[in-house]
């Protein structure tokens, strides 16, 4: 059984022995528990809270109508659930007391749960995109990735702010690549070699880096030295160029591929064609952006905030492609991707309960002693028993 597993357990092993404990886990959602099991007993522990159950305000020890109500209820939602397994997870909770904290633990692996999922979406869309010549599929995801990115920074209780990762995780951009991306790509090259006037309508957005073929990138990046220099484009002066920057010399380049990019007929619109391989480098920087943050979230070292810091970081290159994707197309800019978050939404105090430490804090008393913390107005004793 694993640590996340065990805190699961703790929480609801609390509740079930100190009812009181709801009171401090406003902020934990039945959605955040792994197990159905779990999910559909808290989910019954609040319901029997907000109904008012005898529990909650009988003076000594819990009623064992506490624990057989909330069995019942969460029975008629999810198989398996009995009062065996009920009294199995009040032993496996340490002290009750602890609530708060063994809830944190919940709160933790949901957050890297939950942005493994949203990768994993991620990288589905663009994948179906790139199959399709698409892109909305992979930039409604991509919202909806770095939407959850900021209300869980909010939940958690930290700045959300893009954070590079200390060892960046591995990407898979260079992934398969359809062969009329590569036509694409050359059909390109042949209409900015045979028409160099033709640079201008994509110069300013489209980069070398969006080549999925590394020589076409570069030969791209020899095109626009010479647009930029105002020096004449042919055969010749791109030979020179491309040898002067080494790509012959490296195999970047070869002779035979560049003249033959250089005597084909450039027969297409330079602006059309620059959209068709900065749609594929979108769906390939989406991909690759979605397997960084989904190698982040499945780093159990990382907390809640570098997660998230470092997967909003993940997500920068897809927004810088993006945007300039806007300027190729003509869009207007996106609304923002992350949400406001709402009035109801969990108290500044119950918030910082889940950040809460399992130690108490020491008070002092006369004479230079220290001594427990006294327990919160209305909690109840960690020794109440069932009856």
């Amino acid at each position: 059984m694993t640590p996340l597993q065990k805190a699961e357990q703790a929480v609801l092993g609390a509740v079930l022995l100190d009812p009181g404990q709801l009171a401090h886990l406003d902020w934990l959602a039945p959605e955040h528990f792994d197990r159905p099991t779990h999910q559909a007993l808290y989910a019954a522990l609040r319901k029997l809270r907000s109904g008012g159950h005898d529990a909650l305000v009988t003076e000594g020890a819990v009623p064992l109508s506490w624990v057989t109500d909330a069995v019942d209820e969460a029975g008629r939602h999810v198989r398996g659930m009995t009062a065996v397994y009920a009294h199995t997870l009040i032993s496996a909770c340490p002290r009750p007391e602890h609530a708060p904290v063994y809830a944190r633990m919940v709160l933790e692996g949901a957050i890297h749960r939950t942005i493994a999922q949203h990768a994993v979406r991620l990288h589905q869309a663009a994948r179906a995109d790139a199959r399709q010549g698409q892109v909305d599929g992979a930039l409604h995801r991509t919202d909806v990735l770095a939407g959850v990115l900021h209300d869980l920074a909010q939940r958690w209780g930290t700045e959300p702010r893009p954070v590079p990762a200390d060892e960046p995780p591995p990407t898979d951009r260079d992934g398969p690549i359809r062969a009329s991306v590569m036509e694409d790509e050359r059909f390109l090259l042949t209409v900015l070699a045979d028409r160099p006037k033709a640079m201008n309508a994509v110069v300013g957005w489209l980069r070398p880096g969006d080549f999925a073929d590394p020589g076409h990138g570069e030969l791209y990046r020899c095109l626009g030295a010479l647009h930029h220099r105002g020096e004449p484009v042919d055969r010749l002066t791109l030979l020179w160029e491309a040898q002067r920057r080494g790509l012959l010399a490296d195999g970047t380049l070869t002779t035979d591929n560049l003249v033959a990019i250089c005597d084909d007929v450039g027969a297409g619109d330079a602006a059309w064609l620059g959209e068709q391989v900065l749609r594929s480098s979108i769906t390939r920087t989406a991909a690759a952006s979605a397997d960084g943050v989904r190698s982040l979230a499945e780093n159990e070292a990382l907390s809640p905030g570098q997660l998230i810091n470092h997967a909003l970081h993940a997500l920068g290159p897809l927004d810088e492609v993006r945007a300039r994707w806007r300027t190729a197309t003509g869009r207007s800019p996106a609304p923002p991707t992350h949400r406001t978050p709402a009035s109801s939404g969990p108290p500044a105090e119950r918030m910082h309960a889940a950040l809460a430490r399992s130690t108490p804090t020491p008070v002092p008393l006369p004479g230079g002693r220290t001594g427990p913390a006294p327990a919160p107005a209305g909690a109840r004793s960690p020794a109440r028993g069932h009856h």
